[in-house]
């Protein structure tokens, strides 16, 4: 009787498995038509958008500074020059016995970053700083530090942002070398000015940095471009490599022979401020009309990185979705921004990349759950997408757009967790996001706006939604 009663469940098992697989669409108990679960897509969302000034941040402490001067006819002027801190050798430094200078040059390390025309010929222009950077309480970017007017140093030619270099190394009592060094600008610098303010001053200056920092207060480097477009070129103060280069003959104390040698005042931002100056012109450009008409609707907004430009966007009826719709599951949600054809032609390319934050309500920026990876204080959203790149805003050059991925933010508004303080996009760099206005990149984007019924080849900005209603 035991194995009778075990056969009879085997065979009563497998005929409710076969049942089960007669069709895969017929699993599990038939749904009451009034409770079912559909998916929807709505692609009519409307988005506001506004050209908006971006805020001032400091410059001082970055990856890489900006110096150029860029003439486009879409969004006018942007100069950018570099003040510097010179720092010593060591503390202390001696130039030895009779030193008799030879040459000064200073060297500015390219940072890979580079936006304009690299085919014209550019002039540098030197001069000292009036004060000291060192004392200086703030290193915003619209600061102008100011110089005196006598020129110091200057350089005019073509550039190589991405070639390397042949330098000369010179070695005591040995015979010089040459080595490439990194892509670099050289500027001869005024032989009397160095001999003056470097080489026969009082030996107290060299004993600390903030001695020296104090006495001989620093340079500016002006870039300009009168002829051409122009270019924003970038520059590395976070090694020793960039400085003023020393070259002079000093007495072998014991061969009574005179010694040829080199010496690198370093420019490092993590001894003493090296900071960048930015103004922006946009007098009879397009940008200008839109940032005197903030309440004005246009079919494409303006993105400048420099502290130059951003588009704040909303979704002004997306709180009646629930309203006009029902409860919903947002299963993807997309911002598809077009760029605007024609406004990227050599050699001003679109920006290689986007960002996309809101505002809280003390309006400090936050990244949105869908990009918010967590910090040394504050843990991710669990619903943030993996990677960088499936949260998007990267330049797609086929379709010419960046799309984002806004799935949990547009849950949250709709669900009204979230309040929509101020939505934002802005350019920043391809090698990092960045909430703050970006100051390491000269790319700039003109995007569509949305648009209520559009037809093809219009470019737009839209939210795709795709949901599911929840009877």
């Amino acid at each position: 009787m035991r194995f009778l009663k075990l056969d009879l469940l085997t065979l009563l098992i497998s005929l409710f498995l076969f049942a089960s697989c007669e069709k895969t669409s017929t699993i599990g108990l038939q749904i009451d038509p009034s409770t079912a679960i559909q998916g929807s897509l709505v692609d009519t969302v409307t988005i506001s958008s506004r050209t908006l000034s971006d805020q001032i941040v400091s410059t001082n402490g970055l990856a890489r500074n900006p110096l150029g001067l860029l003439k486009d006819p879409l969004f006018g002027q942007t100069e950018a020059s570099l003040s510097m801190a010179v720092n010593v050798p060591s503390s202390a430094y001696n130039f030895g016995a009779t030193p008799t200078l030879d040459s000064a040059i200073l060297v500015l390390n390219y940072g890979g970053e580079f936006y304009g025309d690299s085919t014209a010929n550019y002039s540098f222009e030197v001069r000292q700083l009036m004060d000291n950077l060192s004392t200086a309480e703030s290193f915003l970017s619209n600061v102008n530090w100011a110089t005196s007017n006598t020129l110091l140093g200057s350089k005019s030619g073509k550039i190589y942002p991405n070639t390397r270099v042949k330098v000369t190394d010179i070695v005591a009592g040995k015979a010089d070398t040459i080595r490439s060094a990194s892509p670099q600008i050289r500027i001869p610098i005024n032989k009397a000015f160095i001999e003056e303010n470097i080489i026969n001053i009082n030996t107290d200056n060299f004993k600390y940095n903030e001695n020296f920092l104090r006495f001989f207060r620093g340079l500016q480097v002006k870039a300009s471009t009168p002829s051409t477009n122009g270019a924003m070129m970038f520059f590395e103060f976070t090694g020793a490599t960039s400085g003023l280069y020393l070259y002079y003959k000093k007495q072998n104390t014991t061969t009574n022979q005179p010694d040829t040698v080199s010496v690198n005042f370093p420019i490092v931002n993590t001894s003493a401020p090296v900071v960048s100056t930015v103004t922006h012109n946009y007098s009879s450009t397009p940008v200008a009309t839109q940032l005197a008409n903030p309440n004005q609707q246009y079919p494409v907004t303006y993105l400048q990185p420099l502290s130059g430009l951003r588009t704040k966007i909303a979704f002004p009826y997306l709180k009646n979705f629930v309203a006009n719709v029902g409860k919903v599951v947002v299963n993807k949600a997309e911002l598809v921004i077009d760029l605007s054809s024609g406004t990227d032609p050599i050699p001003f390319n679109a920006a290689p990349r986007l960002a996309l934050y809101r505002y809280d309500i003390a309006e400090q920026r936050k990244n949105i759950p869908d990009n918010d990876r967590g910090s040394l204080t504050t843990p991710a959203d669990p619903r943030v997408t993996q990677t960088a790149a499936i949260f998007g805003g990267y330049f797609n050059a086929i379709k010419k757009q960046y799309v984002f991925v806004v799935t949990a933010y547009i849950q949250d508004l709709i669900n009204g967790k979230t309040q929509d303080y101020g939505t934002f996009l802005a350019p920043t760099p391809t090698d990092q996001f960045s909430l703050a206005p970006s100051m390491a990149s000269g790319a700039r984007a003109v995007i569509g706006s949305f648009k209520k019924n559009p037809v093809a080849g219009d470019n737009v900005m839209k939210l795709n939604i795709y949901y599911t209603k929840i009877n």
